[in-house]
């Protein structure tokens, strides 16, 4: 077999970039159930009617279909050739909580707060830290009819304690930038600007294409007059962590004489986040008036996060509120939510160097085999070490010991076990365990032995450590 291509957008770590994923998915794991959320898992499929029904997604859903149709299958091709009943990979994993909101309503005692880990897939072009599947870790709130607004306040603060968990293995610190879809719609419509979707799309764009660009965007494509798309900049060019923000924009908005009470519902809501904040995570979190997400589910507050010095690769968690996602007609679920592009994360970790394993291998001990007609003794002390749950492996081969301490060595395990050997008279001489970093040997029981703590698993430090 020829040696395979790699598919570039489907990253493959090797195990000791493995170790450094698990580790980031644990913290974020453990942060997210201290504060209440529950796991779930939800369907890789969905609907495609479904999957396309909020947001520019089209061009990036893979759409699922046998390779092979049966005769019987054509009827339903015709149909799915419509859109109603053929599959796709999710994108993300909000559409599929909302679906599953809906579906499990009375099973479900709200407000209702998940965290999710799973694969999503997006047929978009593969750059540095955008990939084609990739894994994203969530968690929403939701509620049945209604949500505190104090929600919105909570979830990016969780969210920044979930990525300030992971400063001491050498994670950048983070900003969470966040706005309220409110200010911008109020601000835009006291304007006399109908086209809001359209110049949220437009303001997306900004850090994208630039002011220049994005001015001319609002006047083809928002149909706003010059005038118009300056005021619209001039609103995203706001930021600050401190309630400064909210008199900035009032101060704009009289010099527009725009009057709006989503305006002032909104910067209400901006102000009572900002200020929260400042008391919680001081300088963490930042409102920036630019921030507008793309998908057009959003109602409320949205959120992008960054890695301070890393800005160039991109929001690597993201979300914010929406009122109307989830709804069957007769009740509604409003939500809150933020997603982490974990694949992103740990991608920018590597390839910057910032953290490392300490061994890509869970073994922290090889036992030595002196000879095959003895292995059964080296398994018997590998099973005695498992059950007082040290991780082990017996040496492939039953080699010259030199060569069973390189083996050891080569894979970062940091001890070397020794059996003892039976001696002419009948006794058996003391196993023995070499720390191979230090060369110290001494007398062991497989009973009672037990590695320092440090160095029982596989653990992520700075790549300095």
């Amino acid at each position: 077999m020829a040696r395979p291509t790699p598919l570039s957008g489907f990253p493959e770590w090797l195990p000791d970039g493995r170790i450094v994923e698990q580790h980031v998915l644990d913290t974020l794991r453990r942060v997210f159930e201290l504060h209440g959320f529950a796991g779930i898992e939800t369907r890789a499929v969905e609907p495609l009617d479904q999957l396309l029904r909020k947001g520019e997604t089209s061009k990036e859903v893979y759409v699922l279909r046998r390779l092979q149709e049966e005769p019987q299958d054509d009827a339903a091709a015709g149909s799915a050739a419509k859109g109603d009943k053929q599959l796709g990979l999710h994108f993300d994993l909000t559409v599929p909580f909302a679906r599953y909101v809906l579906e499990n309503a009375g099973h479900l005692a709200f407000p209702f707060k998940r965290y999710q880990i799973q694969k999503v897939w997006r047929g978009e072009r593969p750059q540095d830290g955008r990939f084609r599947e990739f894994t994203q870790a969530d968690v929403d709130v939701v509620g049945a009819g209604e949500l505190p607004y104090h929600y919105e306040v909570e979830l990016p603060l969780v969210m920044a304690e979930a990525l300030g968990a992971l400063r001491d293995i050498g994670v950048p610190e983070v900003r969470v930038l966040v706005n309220n879809r409110r200010v911008a719609e109020g601000f835009y419509r006291g304007l006399g600007i109908d086209a809001v979707d359209d110049v949220l799309r437009q303001i997306d764009k900004l850090d994208k294409v630039g002011p220049e660009r994005v001015a001319a965007l609002l006047e083809s494509e928002a149909g706003t007059t010059p005038e118009q798309a300056q005021a619209c900049l001039a609103l995203a060019g706001i930021s600050g962590s401190d309630s400064g923000v909210v008199d900035r924009v009032r101060a704009l908005a009289a010099e527009h004489g725009v009057e709006n009470e989503l305006l002032e519902t909104g910067l209400g809501e901006l102000g009572a986040l900002i200020e929260a904040a400042s008391v919680r995570a001081p300088g963490v979190v930042v409102a920036d008036l630019k921030i507008a997400r793309g998908l057009d589910y959003y109602t409320g507050s949205v959120y992008e996060t960054v890695l301070v010095g890393h800005e160039q690769l991109g929001s690597i968690c993201s979300g914010g509120r929406y009122d109307t996602l989830a709804s069957d007609g007769a009740n509604t679920y409003p939500g809150v939510g933020l997603s982490i592009g974990v694949s992103r994360l740990v991608s920018r970790l590597l390839s910057a160097g910032l953290v490392r394993a300490t061994r890509s291998v869970p073994s922290a001990v090889v036992v030595a085999v002196t000879s095959e007609e003895t292995r059964d003794a080296s398994d018997a002390v590998a099973h005695a070490l498992r059950a007082r749950g040290v991780p082990v492996e017996v040496a492939p081969a039953a080699a010259k010991f030199g060569k069973q301490i390189r083996y050891a060595d080569r894979r970062g395990i940091p001890f070397v076990w020794f059996p003892g050997r039976v001696e002419d008279d009948g006794t058996r001489s003391p196993d023995q365990v070499k720390d191979i970093r230090s060369g110290e040997q001494v007398d062991a029981d497989a009973a009672t032995w037990e590695p320092p703590a440090e160095d029982r698993f596989p653990r992520v430090v700075p790549a300095e450590g």
